[in-house]
């Protein structure tokens, strides 16, 4: 087990600087670092700028500015993937918390596999490397039910802790909250009536921390119930791709599922039916999004992974090492087969050839914000609606585009804002004007060439970039023209 343990800690290490340097660049990790930024300027979500997430993660990143601030979007994502890590090891924690001390073997197994269907999982670890929700919202979600393993010996401590770090949970994705009901409605059936009592007064003073300050100001509890109509107002419901969303998430979580087939058929203890109750709730919370995609389910994917590694040791007593090889065997093969990989190597295929990236998309980014701050040096503003060129170059965006594609103006506001030239450079990629919020759909053409003409009066053309940022669009950097 010693070489299984080194061979897959090395893997993990390995895996996670790949999903940093070569994964795809997300529009989403400009605009949550952009919201950090804010917030460390004194600014409120909701009321200062839109956002749609709960409050919590630009508050935590507020606090790690200078990490960006020094190294761009790859400090960020050390930084991020580092948190998501750390929840993985929790994950392996609870996993051995959760079989019998009696029983040492099973528990090194079960917390093995925890941890090679996780850390050795490539999109798992791309999606808990970019600095989106996702790692954060892992953190707590394991951390509050690593302290709920312990309720039977602690009541009161053990479920006002777990409770305060689920609202945590809930503060960085609203979600998230249905886990709070589901664990508490299950001490309330257990009739553990000292540990909800307590339970229920770790979630609200959790809640009154994170969300007491929005609700208590007019302008922020607007805005927050705003971000949450604006969730509810993105068009359309298609069965096939909720169908396609959940295959999905089958294909990149493929060992954990197989994990939960072998072990099917033992009998799942409380604890463990809890974790797989509070999954069925968020999953299906996030299922009834309008385009419910399969990353939502990242943060509570521990959770699987926990009740079917834990299920399979069980059924392996007699061979654990076969066990923990075979689930090996899968990480790595899904791993290294990842559709993932010819992804973020290559930009589609011309007829016969692929088109194979000079550079990573990262690399891009940082060789993109350089080239701008050499044309604008000391320049403190960019016209962009690719907010992690924003982040990279450590310049600001004009008001209301802090949502990067998502940012919601009126067509009055656009066409102020274009008049108004109001930074010297303009970096203009694909998204730019392409998406109308909140329904997300795409903009008529005919407004997207008439911004585009006011534009182009505005600022002139200096270089091109292709293939450039999420889904390879084309960018332009423009100069504004001065009279």
């Amino acid at each position: 087990m010693k070489i299984v343990k080194l061979l897959a800690f090395s893997a993990a290490i390995v895996l996670s600087a790949f999903a940093v340097w070569f994964g795809s660049l997300n529009q989403d990790e400009g605009w949550y670092l952009y919201a950090a930024r804010m917030v460390s300027e004194g600014y409120m979500p909701y009321r200062d700028f839109f956002y749609t997430q709960g409050p919590l993660m630009p508050i935590v990143y507020s606090l790690f500015g200078w990490v960006w601030n020094s190294w761009g979007l790859l400090g960020a994502r050390i930084m991020t993937v580092v948190v998501g890590l750390i929840a993985i090891f929790f994950s392996v924690a609870l996993a051995r918390r959760l079989v019998p001390d009696s029983k040492a073997e099973q528990r090194c197994a079960a917390g093995m596999i925890v941890f090679l269907t996780l850390a050795c999982n490539l999109y798992h670890l791309y999606y808990v490397a970019i600095p989106k929700t996702y790692a954060l919202a892992s953190l707590f979600v394991v951390v509050g039910f690593y302290l709920y393993s312990f309720v039977d010996r602690r009541p009161a401590i053990a479920a006002m802790g777990s409770a305060f770090v689920f609202a945590l949970a809930a503060g960085t994705r609203i979600s998230l909250g249905a886990i709070l009901a589901i664990v508490g409605i299950t001490l309330l059936v257990r009739r553990r009536w000292r540990a909800a009592a307590f339970f229920a007064l770790g979630g609200a003073l959790a809640l009154a921390i994170v969300y007491g300050p929005f609700l208590f100001d007019a302008g922020a509890r607007a805005g927050l119930v705003a971000a949450q109509q604006y969730h509810a107002s993105r068009g359309g419901y298609d069965i096939v791709w909720t169908v396609g969303s959940i295959s999905r998430l089958v294909r990149w979580y493929l060992p954990i599922f197989v994990v939960l087939a072998l072990g099917f058929g033992v009998k799942a203890s409380p604890m463990l039916r809890t974790l797989a109750a509070a999954f069925a709730a968020v999953f299906a919370v996030q299922m009834m999004a309008p385009f419910p995609y399969e990353d939502y389910q990242v943060p509570v994917m521990a959770l699987v992974a926990v009740y079917a590694a834990v299920k399979f040791a069980e059924r392996a007593s007699s061979n654990l090492v076969r066990a923990t090889l075979l689930t090996m065997a899968m990480a790595f093969c899904c791993s290294f087969g990842s559709p993932l990989l010819e992804k973020w190597m290559t930009n589609g295929q011309d007829r016969f050839w692929s088109i194979k990236k000079e550079k990573s998309e990262l690399a891009q980014l940082r060789e993109v914000a350089r080239i701008i701050n050499q044309l604008d040096p000391g320049g403190k503003d960019l016209l962009t609606q690719d907010t992690y060129l924003a982040i990279e170059t450590g310049r600001r965006v004009p008001r209301g585009l802090e949502m990067g594609p998502f940012s919601m103006l009126t067509d009055e506001q656009w066409k102020r804002l274009i008049n108004d030239a109001p930074c010297r450079i303009a970096a203009m990629s694909g998204y730019t004007f392409a998406v109308e919020p909140p329904r997300c759909n795409e903009r008529a053409i005919e407004k997207q060439l008439e911004y585009w003409k006011m534009l182009k009066k505005k600022y002139r053309y200096l270089i091109k970039e292709d293939y450039f940022g999420q889904n390879a669009t084309t960018l332009l950097v423009m100069e504004r023209i001065e009279k």
